[in-house]
């Protein structure tokens, strides 16, 4: 069995990726597959239901994935987020049944206009790890309208929020995830974020290993290009398991990066809806299919569910949803 010392490092120090050249450890690969803003109107293959989200996750389960993150809807309107823990909790127990062993990450950052309370339901539906935004987040796009026969039918939206987290809220929400037993995805989108980081390690709401995600080439985040990388990988904290995550275009081109750099991967419909330019992606296992290809590839295994557990710290026993 390997050490938790095989597993970190300083991703940006020269000679400790020198030393880990063709001998790096499995990649964890994290299947993002729906998310809570678009849905069908921007690709048919992207699951709303809850068995929808159930099946696509499913394939990605067997194309490799050993983490999911979901992002729960509301079966009375697929359009909107899931604001409630039951809701929650059936489409958590809908993948355990069909995933086994694999490590359910639930969103905490929902989606439009849900209040912070609601944002915080997904955790007594007892997630194993759930996103947490760092920083305040901005963004402006257009969402296709949504037409029939698809069920809940409207308008093209132009969308235009910002989710004010502060450092209280942050903080609440690292506090309500340890009180769960939750392990924290700290989201940042740019440097700002690591500021937040070590305040909450100040005031012990996060264990080690931490498992930070960059999030490449949304709004308001960093520009997705190699040098603003490895910027965010020098000022990562120690003892960190690094997740990268590039939007749209910026998927691939990220993925890439990150698994010749040593880092973990974000892959899904969430993300990106698109294979290739023109073409929409057919699945969530299609892409995790074409990850688990690029780690073979490129001298990096794919880790096994056990080997993402143990990696990250917690259970080696799966959460049962009764």
């Amino acid at each position: 069995m390997s050490s938790q010392h095989d597993y970190l490092w300083r991703y940006a120090d020269t000679y400790q990726y020198l030393e880990r050249v063709g001998k790096m450890p499995p990649v964890i690969i994290c299947c993002a597959c729906n998310g809570g803003i678009q849905g069908k109107e921007a690709n048919d293959n992207l699951p709303e239901t809850a068995e929808e989200i159930a099946d696509s996750v499913y394939g990605a389960y067997k194309a490799g994935a050993s983490m999911v993150h979901i992002h729960a809807r509301d079966p009375n309107n697929y359009t909107r987020p899931a604001l409630t823990t039951e809701i929650w909790h059936e489409v958590n127990k809908k993948v355990r049944e069909r995933c086994p062993d694999i490590i359910i990450n639930n969103t905490t950052g929902g989606g439009p206009d849900m209040t912070m309370d609601e944002r915080l339901q997904c955790l007594p539906a007892r997630p194993e790890v759930a996103s947490l935004n760092l920083t305040p987040d901005m963004s402006k796009f257009r969402i296709p309208a949504r037409k029939p026969p698809l069920a809940f039918p409207r308008d093209e939206i132009v969308y235009d929020e910002c989710l004010p987290f502060s450092d209280v809220l942050v903080s609440r929400f690292a506090r309500e995830m340890k009180q769960y037993g939750v392990k924290p995805e700290m989201e940042t989108y740019h440097s700002g974020g690591h500021w937040v980081m070590h305040d909450l390690f100040k005031q012990g709401l996060v264990d080690k290993p931490y498992w930070v995600q960059t999030v490449m080439g949304y709004q308001t985040s960093s520009y997705p290009s190699i040098e603003n990388v490895i910027h965010l990988l020098r000022e990562l904290p120690e003892d960190s398991l690094w997740l990268c995550s590039g939007i749209g275009p910026h998927q691939l081109p990220m993925t890439t990066l990150a698994i010749l750099l040593g880092g973990h991967v974000r892959v899904g419909l969430e993300d990106n809806v698109y294979y290739r330019r023109g073409e929409k992606a057919k699945s969530n296992a299609q892409l995790v299919e074409r990850a688990a290809r690029l780690c073979h590839e490129l001298n990096r295994e794919v880790a096994t569910r056990a080997q993402a557990r143990e990696m990250l710290g917690i259970s080696p026993t799966p959460t049962k949803y009764a």
